[in-house]
């Protein structure tokens, strides 16, 4: 009998990472936040899926519980778009984690997304990918600094 190894891997992956946003349950509930089983499930098969479509591989833990832990004390999220948020702010890490060239380490680029999200882009995750992210992996590639003020010179 042929093992198909890939898939078993990839079962045993979706198997921590749905454990590790359970876990994830007991930090956010002090928020206000709480993932249900079919949202962890939804989540994490979501995940796999940027991971396919953006054509990364992850081994370990994925950067789900980081966002999860990240943004979950941001005052623009809320329990009834808690998940679609989470989706989005996975797709956006990693569709930009591609256009960086992996120049910005996870921890990096999820807190400049959390620091932008609750500052200039006012929880606002359009504008976030359309501008914030847009700029940040132009500057990287390119080797300018990101400008984190406004135009009165106020640090976000």
């Amino acid at each position: 009998m042929k093992q198909n190894f890939p898939l078993e891997l990839i079962q045993v992956q979706k198997i921590q990472a749905m454990e590790e946003l359970r876990e994830c349950n007991e930090l956010t509930i002090g928020y206000g936040l709480q993932l249900s089983e079919n949202q962890i499930k939804e989540l994490v098969e979501k995940r796999f899926e940027a991971l396919l479509e953006n054509g990364r591989i992850e081994f370990g833990q994925g950067i789900l519980k980081k966002l999860v832990t990240e943004f979950c004390d941001s005052p623009y999220i809320f329990q009834e778009t808690y998940e679609d948020t989470l989706l989005e702010l996975q797709d956006c890490f990693y569709y930009f984690k591609n256009e960086s060239m992996d120049l910005i380490s996870d921890d990096e680029l999820i807190s400049f997304m959390k620091h932008h999200f609750d500052g200039k882009c006012q929880g606002s995750l359009e504008y976030l990918s359309g501008t914030s992210l847009e700029e940040l992996c132009r500057n990287t590639r390119y080797g300018y600094e990101t400008d984190d003020t406004d135009i009165y010179g106020h640090s976000f």
